[in-house]
């Protein structure tokens, strides 16, 4: 790459990192793994940086990249057995979310529960407020799939949701 097309990078970097490592703390549920995960996004952009045209795109490469990382990732037998109880920011005290959902922890606990296809659109839609043909676009399946998906893992999350707040 040549100078100019490093310093856009940076640019681009800079102002979207914090997000990125966000939404896959969402994606995993762990602040280290988060950070690889980003790292991961940002190193195949890094690549693909002088071939990608159209850098109005260059938020949904980037998220495509992440929640497929996130989902390669879940799949490795070594990373079924994890999570942390470490949350992005407390909740404030007393606060709800909803009538299942007691704390901003319950919801993020709830969420690693969620099968990570399910997970993953669910925080494409709920979180990083995609419509459905974004979601289908980042994951790569039919608007249909995104669809069911979302119900399945809306209702996984309940479930466990309730578990949480009966055994909680």
């Amino acid at each position: 790459m040549d100078q100019r097309d490093e310093q856009e990078f940076a640019e681009y970097f800079a102002a979207r990192r914090d997000a990125v490592r966000r939404t896959a703390f969402m994606l995993c549920g762990d602040w280290h793994r988060a950070d690889d995960l980003a790292q991961t996004a940002f190193v195949a952009l890094h690549r693909r940086w002088r071939r990608i045209r159209d850098r109005a795109a260059l938020d949904a490469y980037v998220r495509t990249t992440l929640v497929r990382a996130a989902i390669d990732e879940s799949r490795r037998p070594w990373r079924r057995e994890r999570q942390t109880d470490e949350i992005p920011e407390p909740a404030p005290d007393g606060a709800r979310l909803d009538d299942l959902v007691a704390t901003r922890h319950d919801l993020l606990a709830g969420l690693r529960k969620v099968p990570p296809r399910q997970r993953a659109v669910l925080v494409l839609r709920y979180f990083e407020g995609l419509d459905v043909a974004g979601v289908a676009e980042a994951l790569g399946c039919s608007e249909g799939n995104v669809k069911s998906q979302t119900a399945r893992g809306l209702a996984n999350l309940r479930e466990v949701l309730k578990e949480v707040r009966t055994h909680g």
